[in-house]
C-alpha cells in the first residue's frame, strides 16, 4: 500500500470568466476541507468517516452546490441529494429529495448503517431522518440571497442550468446578454457554459489500511422540476467505491447517468489492467459521448487523479507522502 490520499471536489463546468475573487474563495473553502480530511486521516481514521466528515463541511458552506446554498428548484425550495460507498463490502446508502436536512451526507450514511435498504428518498427520507433525530433546519436555512437571484435569471432565459454564482448585482447585465450567449462554442446540455455550473461537491479517500470511500452530495440544477434527480445519489454513476478505488463525480448529470462513470472506472481498472490515471483519462475519453464531465478518484494503492472535459474543474488533493494540489483549469 502507498500510504493515504484524500481528492475533494467543487464542481466542473467553470465559467471561464469567472471572477478572480470567486476563484480564490473557492480555492480557499477547498483549501480548508482538504486539511480537515488530511488532519482526520493523519490521526487515523476510517476513509468512510473523512468522506462523510469533509462533505458535511462542503454541505455547510453555501460557495458550493450542496445543503446551504443548494440551487432551487422551479418552487424556489430546495431538493438536496447525497450518496456515500464504502469499499469495505461495498456498502452504499443514498437519499434525493430532501428539504430540510442540514447534512444530507449523514443521512445517506444513515441509510447505509441504519436501514434495512440502500436509497431514500422525499418524504420517506425526511420522515427517517426525524426516526434517527438528525439535525433538521427551515428550507429557507438552505435559500441564498443570491440563488433567489440567480432563480430569477433562470426563468427569464427560460433555463434549467445558470451559473448562480454570477453577482445579484449583474442579473440586468446577465439577463440581456443570455441570448447572446447561446451561441458560445463552449456548452453543456446545449447551453452556453457561461451561464452553467453544477458545482456538486464530493470528497474520495484511501485510508492508512488501504480502505477506499466516496461521497457526493449536491443541491441539483437551478430551475430544476420537481422531483428531478441527478447522477450524484446514484450509486455506479454519481457515486462508486470498492476495493480497487473511489470515484465521486460532477458535471453534466444526465451524461453521468447514462455512462455509469464512476463504476466504468473501477470496471477498466478491474478488466483493462489499466492505472487509476490512465482508467480517468479512459472514461472521461470514451464514455461521455458529447456528454461534459469531471471525477476526482483514488486507488488502493495510494495514488490520486482526476479528470475532465470541461473548462475547468474546483479540485483540490493531497497524498501522505506530502504532494498537495488546489486548482480550477487544467
Amino acid at each position: 500500500m502507498g500510504g493515504w490520499a484524500i481528492a475533494v471536489h467543487g464542481g466542473a463546468g467553470v465559467d471561464p470568466n469567472l471572477p478572480a475573487e470567486r476563484q480564490e474563495e473557492a480555492k480557499r473553502v477547498l483549501s480548508r476541507c482538504l486539511l480537515l480530511g488530511i488532519a482526520a486521516l493523519r490521526g487515523g481514521s476510517a476513509a468512510v468517516d473523512v468522506v462523510e466528515k469533509v462533505v458535511r463541511e462542503l454541505e455547510t458552506d453555501p460557495v458550493f452546490n450542496s445543503g446551504r446554498g443548494s440551487a432551487l428548484t422551479r418552487q424556489g425550495t430546495v431538493e438536496m441529494e447525497a450518496s456515500i460507498m464504502d469499499g469495505r463490502g461495498r456498502r452504499c446508502g443514498a437519499v434525493s429529495g430532501l428539504s430540510t436536512i442540514k447534512n444530507p451526507v449523514s443521512l445517506a450514511r444513515l441509510v447505509m448503517e441504519k436501514s434495512p435498504h440502500s436509497y431514500l428518498a422525499f418524504d420517506g427520507a425526511e420522515d427517517f431522518a426525524r426516526e434517527q433525530g438528525v439535525e433538521v433546519m427551515d428550507n429557507s436555512y438552505f435559500i441564498t440571497e443570491e440563488n433567489v437571484g440567480m432563480l430569477k435569471l433562470a426563468k427569464e432565459a427560460n433555463s434549467i442550468l445558470f451559473d448562480y454564482r454570477i453577482p445579484v448585482t449583474g442579473v440586468e447585465t446577465c439577463s440581456a446578454s443570455a441570448g447572446s450567449m447561446v451561441d458560445n462554442a463552449l456548452q453543456m446540455n446545449g447551453l452556453p457554459i457561461s451561464i452553467y455550473a453544477p458545482e456538486t461537491v464530493g470528497c474520495v479517500v484511501v485510508d492508512g489500511n488501504g480502505w477506499c470511500a466516496a461521497a457526493t452530495s449536491t443541491g441539483g440544477l437551478m430551475n430544476k422540476m420537481m422531483g428531478r434527480i441527478g447522477d450524484s445519489p446514484l450509486i455506479g454513476s454519481g457515486t462508486y467505491a470498492c476495493d480497487f478505488c473511489a470515484v465521486s463525480c460532477t458535471g453534466e448529470g444526465e451524461a453521468i447517468i447514462r455512462s455509469t462513470l464512476a463504476r466504468d472506472v473501477a470496471a477498466v481498472m478491474e478488466y483493462k489492467g489499466l492505472g487509476l490515471q490512465e482508467a480517468v483519462d479512459y472514461v472521461i475519453k470514451n464514455r461521455l459521448d458529447e456528454g461534459q464531465a469531471g471525477l476526482i478518484a483514488v486507488s488502493r494503492n495510494g495514488e490520486v487523479a482526476h479528470g475532465f472535459n470541461t473548462t475547468g474543474m474546483f479540485r483540490a488533493c493531497a497524498t501522505e507522502d506530502g504532494f498537495m494540489d488546489v486548482g480550477i483549469w487544467e
